[in-house]
């Protein structure tokens, strides 16, 4: 075997070829460093000396399936103009590490398409070296993900298990990238982010999110030249909420027994858009007859319906008095349940307004908190904190197949 091929083939390079072995069908090529390419792995000087070698083995690239090792002789040299007594940098490994680069390349190759279980048993090697591997590409691309372009962002929180257990992620609306994983949730979450934001002197132009107290005192202080931007699908939420607490208490106060029948398992109804009920079920007649027989529950029921042409005005005038013409109706109404959601929408209109101004939503978050939920269940979960939140930075260069 050529000293040219352990360079082609391995990726070895400045090291001579000594021989061959094999055993239980696997193969060692066994190398040594030439005395003339000793240098000193701290100041690199030539003027050194031997002081003995230790021989360790590295995995590198299989041949035909078969495991593959590089076995070398390190040397142990005494540097003359330094004074100190190091061991040899191997060229073609990282420090501490039991694998070459070339075998790191191919484990992280074949992880794009293979799970780390299945790369561990195709390589014949444990899953932990595989997890290291991939931990270490992850650390070096997105152990500090960049800040100082950030214009557009989306802050939200989500569950990652039982117990409570939240993280709240900022996303860039623009490239669709996570710049930041918290532990919690809440203002003290986010303040690594802040303090980043900050040092890199980052111009953040608009921040969607929920009517949180918390996130909108945290931007106020941080981001004072922001937009703050809430988003649409949280305020729905909200009053869908609002409605399914007014149905609840119909149906506690009804007295007659077919009010309460019509009542019951209409929640839903309530909840869809009119254009969503399935005529197949008879969806559209259960909620006109539900409507008919509850005249509190039908005006709530238009003054949501109503609402959603919140979004759908020709500028920020407009819908700025659509809101007010809104909140007089939801007050007029009576409804106990109306008047809080009135009450706290015209509070928020600054946030709900400048929707005209930055048309952003939370809705790209939405669904990268679905892809991490999605891998979580994939992988049964994560003991390794630190590996899961690198893994969620690297999301967006995720490719979703089905392999089969």
């Amino acid at each position: 075997m050529s000293t040219s091929l352990l360079y082609h083939a391995f990726g070895v390079r400045g090291y001579r070829y000594v021989r061959t072995d094999y055993y239980e069908g696997q193969l060692a090529f066994t190398i040594e460093q030439p005395r003339e390419t000793c240098r000193c792995s701290a100041c690199g000087s030539r003027n050194v000396i031997r002081h003995g070698e230790t021989l360790r083995p590295f995995r590198t690239l299989p041949v035909a399936c078969k495991p593959v090792w590089i076995v070398l002789a390190i040397p142990r040299l005494g540097c003359n103009d330094c004074g100190l007594v190091r061991q040899a940098e191997v060229a073609f490994a990282d420090r501490r590490r039991s694998y070459t680069r070339a075998f790191a390349r191919y484990v992280l190759e074949l992880s794009r398409h293979m799970t780390i279980q299945d790369v561990a048993h195709h390589l014949n090697v444990g899953w932990d070296m595989v997890k290291e591997i991939q931990k270490q590409d992850l650390q070096r691309r997105f152990s500090a993900p960049p800040v100082k372009h950030l214009r557009q962002i989306a802050i939200d929180e989500i569950c990652i298990g039982r117990g409570h257990r939240y993280l709240t992620v900022v996303l860039d609306l623009e490239s669709g990238a996570v710049v930041f994983v918290g532990k919690g949730k809440g203002a003290d979450a986010l303040l690594p982010f802040w303090r980043r934001l900050r040092a890199a002197r980052a111009r953040i132009e608009a921040v969607a999110m929920d009517m949180s107290a918390a996130y909108i005192t945290a931007v106020e202080t941080w981001c004072p030249q922001a937009e703050i931007v809430f988003d649409h699908f949280h305020i729905v939420k909200l009053l869908n909420e609002k409605l399914s607490d007014l149905r609840r208490e119909l149906h506690r106060e009804a007295r007659d027994l077919l009010h309460k029948k019509v009542l019951k398992g209409t929640r839903w109804l309530l909840l869809k858009n009119p254009e969503n009920l399935d005529t197949d079920r008879n969806e559209p007649a259960r909620l006109e007859e539900a409507l008919r027989l509850n005249a509190p529950l039908a005006t709530a029921y238009y003054l949501k319906d109503d609402l959603r042409q919140l979004w759908e005005q020709p500028n920020k005038r407009a819908a700025e008095n659509f809101l007010t013409r809104w909140h007089e109706r939801a007050m007029a109404s009576g409804i106990r349940q109306m008047q809080q959601f009135a009450r706290t929408l015209l509070a928020h209109s600054f946030g709900i307004l400048s929707w005209y101004d930055y048309p952003i939503s939370t809705g790209p978050l939405e669904g990268t908190n679905n892809k991490i939920k999605t891998m979580q269940r994939q992988a049964y979960g994560y003991r390794d904190q630190d590996f899961f939140t690198l893994k969620i930075y690297a999301l967006h260069e995720s490719k979703y197949a089905l392999v089969g």
